[in-house]
């Protein structure tokens, strides 16, 4: 199974409102990146895919991999440039906490 997965308030969250795009704030939700962990141990194939830098034009991506270092995220790719969207309606998408 190719699974898509977002970052922000998926497998991280911040302790304060996310007004200034820092996403070097980010704190791990460890329970989360366990169950997509989970996953891809399972073999299915993981791709983290983000919004990060797509409204600021700002690159997020070396700040987004080191995360995944110190996360011990498992993954096949990460992908920036996802769409910011305010709502995003879909036949399969899921939020963390109905799959955790």
């Amino acid at each position: 199974m190719l699974i898509y997965v977002d970052i922000d308030e998926t497998i991280c969250y911040y302790s304060e409102p996310l007004k200034d795009y820092n996403y070097e704030k980010a704190e791990p939700d460890m329970d989360a990146i366990a169950f997509i962990n989970s996953k891809y141990d399972e073999g299915h194939t993981i791709v983290y895919w983000t919004a990060r830098g797509t409204v600021t034009g700002t690159d997020w991506y070396d700040v987004t991999e080191k995360q995944f270092e110190r996360w011990g995220v498992k993954y096949h790719e990460l992908k920036m440039g996802k769409p910011a969207y305010d709502l995003f309606i879909c036949d399969k998408t899921k939020r963390m906490d109905e799959l955790v």
